[in-house]
């Protein structure tokens, strides 16, 4: 892929005011959310919960790319066609999870460190061919009593900027996503620093890795207080935190931010991207879009509860999902909406 490509596929996965839906649940992941609904946790039951993901009707009106697992790029509906074949043909752009996940980092107590660097190059290779246009790989980062480090977040980034060095080679458009935990009870001034400081040095190694700017996305948090803070700010005081934060540090050639949900509850993702939205869409050089998880998936998840006689009404929840996110995109999203579906 040129460097042209990349830019045109980066600029797409944020076109027309849609967003992505990131279903790469890890296999833990996925049963430790099946476990709390009493569905099985075989790989049968994965196939067709995912399946339900990728043909919901309509879901290209509001999605434009799909982050799949390992596992998820390899599978095919039951009448034998390949996942990535049915979103292609959706015109929904395949991307893939590319990280090892997150563990201890040696010396730090408490902090993280992703893990998937070795062999990425040739698994680079192979999703390609399986019909990956982006990837993904996230950093975890955790505010608490002399949390983060500056060692932390140097060597997240490095592996960040790394990581989204062979994507590009690959011909692939890299996610880059250093997310800064809503655990704790952290102030939203707080999140509002270590943000700050996060993506500083994630840009500081993009660009000392030469990664193209144009053709990557940056996945990052809102700008939130921790869910144990006493105090819960509004959503507008969220919208302008977070928008004052990205004006000081992303640079204006990215072509969008697309923000992870990080376990806010569907109805106020919504509402924190509507906001932004509403207030600053001709204001901000970059798409404020979504790439949300649980945020889409969990109330259809829920309804579906591993019964086959649900994937209609399961199906119909997650494009009204999708749907809200897409008029949060455009700063047309109410309550209203919520309500009119129940």
């Amino acid at each position: 892929m040129s460097l042209q490509q990349l830019i045109e596929t980066a600029y797409a996965m944020v076109a027309d005011d849609k967003g992505l839906l990131a279903m790469d649940e890890s296999t833990p992941t996925c049963h430790k959310r099946f476990a709390k609904l009493n569905i099985p946790q075989t790989e049968e039951f994965r196939r067709d919960y995912r399946e339900l993901l990728v043909t919901t009707p309509g879901l290209n009106e509001a999605i434009s790319g799909a982050i799949l697992y390992d596992e998820t790029i390899r599978q095919q509906t039951k009448d034998g066609k390949p996942f990535v074949q049915v979103l292609q043909e959706a015109g929904i752009i395949p991307g893939i999870k590319v990280d090892k996940s997150t563990t201890s980092l040696a010396g730090f107590p408490g902090e993280k460190i992703t893990e998937g660097l070795d062999g990425l190059r040739e698994r680079l290779a192979e999703y390609v061919e399986l019909g990956a246009r982006f990837a993904k790989w996230r950093a975890v980062i955790t505010i608490g009593e002399g949390t983060p480090t500056t060692g932390c977040l140097e060597a997240n980034a490095h592996l960040l900027a790394r990581y989204a060095s062979l994507c590009q080679e690959a011909g692939l458009v890299p996610i880059v996503e250093p997310e800064v935990l809503m655990d704790g009870a952290h102030t939203l001034q707080r999140c509002f620093e270590v943000t700050e400081q996060t993506l500083r040095l994630v840009f500081a190694q993009l660009a000392a890795q030469r990664v193209l700017l144009e053709g990557m996305i940056l996945k990052p948090n809102m700008i939130v207080p921790g869910l144990q803070c006493p105090k819960q700010n509004s959503v507008e005081e969220v919208a302008d935190a977070t928008v004052s934060c990205f004006r000081r540090v992303v640079p204006v050639a990215v072509p969008g931010v697309a923000f992870l949900s990080g376990g806010q509850s569907s109805e106020l993702a919504s509402e924190r991207l509507n906001m932004m939205n509403t207030k600053y869409k001709t204001k901000v050089p970059w798409a404020l879009s979504f790439s949300f998880a649980r945020a889409i998936q969990q109330p259809g998840m829920e309804i579906w509860s591993g019964d086959s006689a649900n994937v209609a009404a399961a199906q119909k929840s997650m494009y009204h999902r999708a749907s809200c996110n897409r008029s949060a995109r455009r700063g047309e999203y109410s309550a209203e909406m919520e309500s009119a579906t129940a």
